[in-house]
């Protein structure tokens, strides 16, 4: 009988050890099915990527001159490094002066051509001026003859001392011409020489400002700082870069005591942002670092850019805390705290549901219940429920197999008209916060504050 028995015994072991590890028995994933309704307070955020920036910074520019001298374009042809520490005179960057120099040149061109100008009218007027006095100087010689002839003719003949008369009066006549023609000779060549030399001294203003301007063209910091390339339509500006005469902003120094972040928030978040609402930052490159800040800006009007899929508002944030590690055009990471809600009940939005009402699947004594809830704020992650569960409900994340065959437990009336009145009630409240909030931020700049209610929503 031993014999038998213990290979029987055997078998009934390893047969025991299948069933209980082949059993579905519940394992983890059964266990997390199920998670408790939480109570207590409710932090509703929006996230959004930001860039920091300095509040405040000067900017260096290329010359104010470029336009009045119709250079509307240049390159820049060397520039410092981004970041580079430069006290106040340092070398930042250098334009292009080819066009610049072409002008000079022309210019330069221009009065050679003037000064020969000048030169030539000089010498013509003083061979006509030599040549028309020695006309004067003749005429007067042929007048004194016709004086002296006048003298011998008295004994004349009275025909002949008329003709000699006659002779003397032409000569006379011609001589008188002759110097009103010699005076107006003298005007003409000086109105023609004043105006050839307003032309060289116009043309010499001309060369002057281009060669003012030429100096110019090397680019210097006008106060200590760190040089930051600004950015245009183009991207940053920087060796290479094109700047325009009406916009010739080459890089900024900023004032890294106060920096701001600058984030951009979708259309869908942007009515739960307020200015004055407080935010948590953290900065990529120093991810172990927490920072704080203060909604100080929001956009009224919304924008597409570049890589949005939807339309996307401004948002400035004020930075706090002052650190020497921040640097203009670090990326960070911005956790807006739009509202904090006390003793709220609140699940994951996994677990709700929407069909005709909002739902879930609460768990009563070990089964699911399909149950009609109403529900308020929301966040990222979690909805707050008003009516249909109570703290220490557990509800399910995903729906049990026979989820399409349960039968709704509905809300009474009289609780859904209750909930709506005490909705209503919180967010009237709420926006009351939001506005008093607001207030205490100064108008930071053009944009104004937006955002209408907080982030309410109904959910029924």
């Amino acid at each position: 009988m031993k014999k038998y028995l213990l290979p029987l015994l055997g078998v009934i072991a390893v047969g025991f050890a299948v069933w209980y590890f082949t059993q579905p028995a519940e394992s983890e994933e059964a266990v997390q099915l199920t998670v408790p309704v939480k109570q207590g307070e409710f932090l509703m955020n929006v996230i959004a990527t930001g860039e920091l920036q300095a509040k405040r910074s000067e900017k260096i520019t290329g010359p104010a001159g470029m336009r009045s001298n119709q250079i509307y374009q240049t390159s820049i042809t060397d520039m410092v490094p981004e970041g580079t520490m430069v006290a106040e005179g340092d070398f930042v960057a250098k334009l292009d002066k080819t066009e610049l120099d072409t002008k000079v040149k022309a210019a330069l061109s221009e009065m050679d051509k003037i000064n020969t100008q000048l030169e030539a009218t000089r010498i013509d007027t003083a061979i006509e001026m030599r040549a028309m006095r020695d006309q004067l100087i003749n005429m007067r010689f042929g007048m004194r003859e016709k004086e002296l002839e006048v003298d011998q003719s008295k004994y004349e003949a009275p025909m002949v001392i008329q003709r000699a008369n006659i002779e003397l009066e032409r000569s006379e006549r011609d001589l008188k011409q002759l110097e009103q023609k010699y005076e107006l000779s003298q005007e003409k060549a000086r109105t023609q020489v004043a105006e050839i030399m307003a032309n060289l001294s116009q043309q010499q203003v001309i060369v002057t400002r281009l060669q003012e301007l030429a100096q110019q063209f090397t680019i210097t910091a006008p106060k200590d700082g760190m040089v930051i390339y600004t950015r245009s339509w183009n991207g940053k500006v920087k060796a290479g870069s094109q700047i325009q005469a009406w916009d010739p902003v080459v890089a900024e120094l900023p004032d890294l005591s106060e920096m701001v972040s600058k984030t951009y928030v979708n259309e869908v978040d942007i009515s739960r942002v307020r200015k004055g609402q407080e935010v948590e930052i953290k900065v990529d490159a120093f991810p172990d670092n927490t920072y704080t800040g203060l909604v100080v800006q929001v956009a009224n009007i919304g924008e597409q850019l570049r890589n949005y899929d939807s339309k996307v508002f401004e948002v400035i944030i004020q930075v706090n805390e002052a650190d020497s590690i921040l640097r203009p055009a670090m990326t960070t990471g911005n956790e807006i705290l739009t509202d904090v809600l006390d003793d709220k009940l609140f699940i994951p939005l996994e677990a709700l549901y929407k069909d005709t009402v909002s739902f879930v699947y609460k768990e009563v004594n070990g089964r699911a219940v399909k149950q009609e809830v109403l529900s308020s704020w929301s966040n990222e992650n979690e909805v707050v429920i008003v009516e249909g569960l109570s703290a220490g409900d557990r509800v399910y994340l995903t729906p049990p197999t026979n989820a399409a065959s349960m039968k709704m437990e509905p809300l009474a009336q009289m609780v859904r008209d209750s909930a709506k009145n005490f909705l209503y009630s919180e967010r009237e409240e709420r926006r009351k916060i939001g506005d008093e909030k607001e207030a205490k931020v100064k108008n930071e700049g053009q944009l104004g504050g937006g955002g209408d209610d907080g982030g309410f929503m109904f959910m029924f």
